[in-house]
């Protein structure tokens, strides 16, 4: 997980520098935000990473829906910013829109960021709250 902590961070460092190039540079720049912070999440909860217990299906789900949650924040609003969409960003999107099938994609790609990274958090929280045995 440290490992793509500092991939995603690098990523967003990386949009930071091409951020005006976007048909939406405001989401250009969230982007950009998307990728640097959400790196550094993974680098947190990397190290943290051996205090979560949780049975194996539900830590590999944790893990996957960790890594699903951030790369795909950073992708969707990066395709928000590259197709200039509003829907679900009426500040940075302000006056603009883009064609309903972009709309479409980006609102299904955050909706499905929100749900996947919140039952992530949840489960990475169960596994923090459990002990080791004696």
């Amino acid at each position: 997980m440290l490992w793509h902590g500092l991939f995603l961070f690098l990523l967003g460092c990386l949009t930071g520098f091409v951020e005006d190039r976007f048909t939406n540079p405001r989401m250009g720049l969230a982007a950009h935000l998307e990728g640097v912070l959400n790196g550094i999440f993974l680098l947190a909860l990397g190290a943290a990473w051996t205090e979560v217990r949780l049975p194996p299906r539900l830590e590999a789900a944790a893990y996957r829906g960790a890594l699903y949650g951030t790369y795909a924040n950073w992708a969707v609003t990066s395709l928000a910013a590259i197709f200039g969409t509003a829907a679900l960003s009426p500040i940075t999107g302000a006056r603009r829109g883009a064609e309903p099938w972009q709309e479409w994609l980006v609102t299904g790609g955050f909706v499905s960021v929100a749900v996947v990274i919140v039952a992530s958090a949840v489960l990475v929280l169960a596994g923090l709250r459990r002990r080791r045995g004696p």
